[in-house]
């Protein structure tokens, strides 16, 4: 049968072709294969299909490498001496990566520069790109960042694919240069891509946008000269023209002429913004399992459906919920006009106007521009449901945990406009069925063999010998992590750089615990820390969570430990960590496991625990004078702002309480007694008008008692160990003591808004490790003491001082001294030591001074100095530049405006009567550093003043308005 086929095969090829069947078969092998090559080069792809799973989107990474799928047998035969064998595949550790790296990716450049060379390089597009990486933004500009040898196409067509904003500068040429159109062709493909979406802005540099558009003038005659060359290949000329029309109609920005600095500067704000936009979140170190996940989530939303669609993620602490939101924020962010991830919603909306501060930043994360400034939730209701009602937004809350929250933030699905997806996660399952929220995602455990991946993660970290890792109990370790994430991440710290001796020791001791759940699991790094570093983490879990770390070192400090230290080891074994803007974190797992050891100390008596948070039993402690000496540490934060009437006697029994903080609480009643034991006092709206006469405090480091009732400090009070001291907002304090002789270690000394206190002690001229020294709206202060040994003193604020008529005398020479303000004062003039005396100055604030009538010519000498205030001072005449120093002639500023260079000195031919420095082609060099000058309502009886200034290079915000 097939014989027969193949005869008539024949016969008909040499029929209808008039060729043998050799030469037909081999024309139709090398027509298949060029189409296969051509296809590959030129073949459009559909790039605008909407993806519906997660596979589209991204490739998955291999499934994780299962160590139990070889028996000890089998790996002893393969032990890695005769390379002939090979390691069996199920120990190539090589594969035991982190999956969804594409979910956590950056981008390699923030911007791509596609410009002309030959028309801005040395100009327009060299003075963004500076602009750009003063800004910490990485842009990718063609003859930077290149290694040897790579072709340069190859290289810039990635980079192009790479970066998260394009900037296309059309400029007089651009049209001319064929690299620069293939750039456009493939910068507008990213754009339209559905995986890259790439923010493409295009600049009319002294271009008309309709020149580009309909290819006129230089872009027409560019063009019709590609046409000519190009003749053969007109498909490519007809893509530059289609590329360069279709970039003509995006939104950008037009320069014909003008203040290019300035447009330069607001380029790269906006450009600013927009990166910090598309920026991913950081979704986790070891994201495993995420892909199955983010797939269940991307199905429940349906992104690219019209309809307004809230998606619950529901589950215990610790399994993941915030990971995986965070995995499909990064992934499908950009498909929406409008962003923004909340997170911690639950603690962010705690404080007084919590849920107001959520509002206005959910508001302009997705709006942008100015800063919303709603001081009502109710009110911010009704603008979310106007602002976002016709907008496609992503919104994502964190970690919510009331209803009140969702119906302040998202409170239903006709706030948001057609296509909105906003995505829920909380512990609380019945809060999303009240708020109609039917879509809900059951966040799930790990399965065994991604917490098994996840645990060899951390516990061998890149030291996977794949014959060790068996020889663990891998497999009884995770049977005490329930395969939660965060207990696998714990455990696999904790167990990391150990013998397989202590892994079994260790996972022994783990059984006095049969049936242990989470907690217990999580009270193993608990268990491994030394005592000290015990009681900084119940401190932390206790009192600290969400604060600073500088005030979290302050509460540690005096507990003989160093409190860096402690945070590093804290860290290290994964149970606190420190965010971008400084506050220290930790899981609410380990919050928990900790508030629960202490809640065991004394599970019926709360006076006898060593740490008290829950506000009734705080209240009945202080009320009830129900306290103990077991007592260390209180914190005060009631549901609501209300007033606690002391004991007498409440802290007489606590004679070892160490730490005490007020959140809101008002007290009354007189406090007789504190304990000497106190290492951090942070009391709000102290009731007395003086500490205990008894009080001695030798540990204390920190006493914080803003807007309290305290007139004095007391005679023969001794802090030794002091480093922080504020009154700021006691206005009933009208005397300092000898802050030397009490607290020489001082280092912040905040007296703001103490607007009764007269004078102060000569003894604050002489603390030589004061840094930080606040005396802004001391209303009645007159007297200034001198500055002897301050050499550690690096700000000054005096601002508003309205009764101070002298500036600070300072007896030698201040090298950490920074910033000095002081607006507002009756200063009459600045000593001509300054200039030598304060050689480090980089600020200098004499704005709103009505009685300063002249500056020394020494303020010249303040090579330092970046930003220099002298508005609004009637009677200052500035002192004249140093003559006989000729500058070329420059523009002049206009008042209030931005400049960003004006020329250079040059030298003259006359000898300067001025002994200053020069640069390298002889000009005098006043203000070298000088950025900032504002000195509108001064007066100069030189006309040329600014001109002769000579800081033109560094100069970008000047006021000279109104001055004669």
């Amino acid at each position: 049968m097939a014989l027969q086929i193949w005869e008539t095969l024949k016969e008909a090829i040499v029929a209808y072709t008039g060729l043998s069947p050799a030469t037909f078969f081999t024309l139709l092998a090398l027509l298949v294969a060029a189409y296969h090559m051509l296809s590959g080069l030129f073949g459009p792809s559909d790039t605008h299909q909407r993806p519906r799973s997660l596979e589209e989107m991204q490739p998955l990474p291999p499934p994780p490498v299962q160590l139990d799928e070889i028996t000890e047998e089998e790996l002893k035969q393969c032990d890695g001496s005769d390379p002939k064998k090979p390691l069996p595949m199920a120990l190539n550790t090589d594969s035991i990566t982190p999956s969804s790296s594409s979910l956590t990716r950056s981008s390699p450049y923030d911007v791509f520069l596609s410009f002309r060379g030959v028309d801005t390089r040395d100009n327009f597009t060299g003075h963004l790109h500076t602009y750009l990486a003063q800004k910490g933004i990485n842009t990718f500009i063609d003859d930077e960042e290149l290694r040897k040898g790579e072709e340069i196409s190859s290289a810039l067509l990635k980079a192009i694919e790479e970066s998260k904003i394009s900037i296309v500068i059309f400029s007089e040429n651009y049209a001319s240069s064929k690299w620069c159109l293939d750039e456009l062709v493939h910068i507008l493909q990213c754009r339209g891509s559905s995986v890259q979406q790439q923010l493409v802005w295009p600049v009319f540099y002294k271009v008309d946008p309709s020149e580009v558009r309909y290819q006129k003038g230089k872009y027409g005659e560019a063009l019709a000269k590609h046409e000519c060359r190009f003749k053969d290949n007109m498909d490519k000329v007809k893509r530059w023209r289609t590329a360069l029309r279709d970039a003509a109609t995006i939104s950008g920005w037009t320069f014909s002429d003008g203040h290019e600095a300035k447009f330069i500067s607001e380029i790269a704000e906006e450009i600013s913004v927009q990166v910090a936009k598309r920026s991913y979140l950081d979704v986790a170190k070891h994201p495993v399992g995420i892909d199955s996940r983010v797939q269940d989530m991307l199905e429940l939303l349906d992104v690219g459906g019209s309809d307004v669609r809230m998606v619950g993620i529901w589950g215990i602490g610790g399994i993941g919920k915030t990971t995986i939101a965070k995995a499909v924020y990064n992934l499908i962010a950009r498909k929406f006009e409008g962003c923004c991830f909340l997170g911690n919603v639950t603690a962010d909306s705690l404080p007084h106007r919590g849920l107001v501060r959520l509002q206005n930043y959910l508001l302009h994360e997705i709006l942008g521009g100015r800063k919303m400034k709603m001081t009502d939730a109710d009110r911010g209701i009704q603008v979310i449901k106007e602002r976002l009602g016709s907008k496609r937004v992503l919104l994502v809350l964190d970690d919510v945990n009331k209803l009140n929250q969702l119906d302040k933030l998202a409170g239903g699905l006709d706030w948001f406009g057609c296509g909105s997806r906003i995505i829920i996660t909380t512990r609380d399952k019945h809060l999303l069925i009240a708020h109609q929220v039917n879509r809900i995602y059951t966040a799930k455990a790990l399965d065994n063999d991604e917490a098994r991946n996840l645990l060899i993660l951390n516990a061998f970290k890149e030291n996977r010998n794949p014959y060790e890792c068996v020889q663990f109990p891998i497999e009884t370790a995770l049977l005490y992590t329930h395969c939660l994430p965060l207990a696998v991440n714990i455990l696999g710290s904790h167990l990391c750089g150990k013998s397989i001796n202590q892994w079994h020791a260790a996972l022994d001791n783990y059984r006095k615990f049969p049936n242990c759940d989470i907690q217990k699991v999580l009270e193993t790094s608990y268990s491994a820390l030394e005592d000290p570093l015990k009681e900084a983490f119940l401190d932390i879990a206790c009192f600290l969570k969400g604060k600073h770390k500088d005030y979290v070192m302050q509460a540690l400090d005096g507990s003989h430990l160093n409190p860096i230290h402690a945070i590093e080891v804290l860290e290290e074994k994964a149970l606190v960590k420190t965010d971008r803007s400084g506050m220290i974190w930790m899981h609410d797992l380990l919050e928990e496991m900790g508030k629960e050891i202490v809640r065991k100390e004394s599970p019926k008596d709360a006076g006898r625990r060593s740490r008290l948070w829950f506000h009734e039993d705080v209240y009945r402690v202080l009320t009830e004078n129900t306290g103990s000496k077991k007592v260390k540490g209180i914190i005060v934060e009631l549901p609501r702002e209300d007033e606690i009437c002391l004991s007498a006697k409440c802290f007489k029994k606590m004679k070892n309480l160490q730490l005490f903080i007020n959140i809101n609480a008002r007290f009354s009643g007189e406090v007789n007694y504190l304990p000497n034991q106190l290492r951090f006092l942070d009391w709000p709206g102290f009731p007395s008008q003086s500490l205990p006469s008894d009080f001695n405090p030798q540990n204390l480091v920190m006493l914080n008692m803003p807007d309290s009732r305290i007139s004095r400090l007391g005679q023969g009070l001794k802090m030794q160990q002091l480093k922080s001291l504020s009154f700021e907002g006691c206005k009933f304090l009208t005397e300092v003591p000898d802050l030397f002789g009490m607290s020489p270690k001082l280092a912040s000394l905040n007296l703001r808004r103490c607007t009764n206190l007269a004078e102060l002690h000569p003894s604050i001229g002489f603390l030589d490790k004061l840094v930080d020294f606040n005396l802004r709206g001391c209303n009645n202060l007159k007297m200034f003491p001198r500055i002897v040994n301050t050499k550690s003193l690096r700000n000054i604020d005096m601002r508003g001082c309205k009764r101070l008529k002298n500036f600070p005398e300072i007896v030698g020479k201040m090298e950490c001294l920074t910033c000095v303000d002081v607006s507002g004062t009756a200063i009459k003039e600045v000593p001509s030591s300054i200039g030598y005396h304060l050689f480090n100055l980089q600020e200098l604030y004499l704005d709103s001074c009505r009685n300063l009538t002249n500056l020394p010519p020494s303020i010249y000498e303040l090579r330092e100095l970046w930003s220099l205030t002298l508005l609004s001072c009637p009677k200052l005449v500035l002192p004249p530049i140093p003559k006989k120093v000729e500058y070329r002639e420059v523009p002049t500023p206009t008042s209030s405006s931005k400049i960003s260079h004006y020329g250079k000195a040059t030298s003259s031919e006359e000898e300067s009567d001025y002994d200053g420095d020069y640069d390298d082609q002889g000009n005098l060099a006043l203000f070298p550093s000088l950025r900032f000058f504002y000195a509108g309502g001064c007066c100069t009886s030189d006309r040329d003043f600014i001109v002769r200034l000579g800081c033109a290079s560094t100069l970008t915000k000047l006021n000279f308005s109104e001055s004669c």
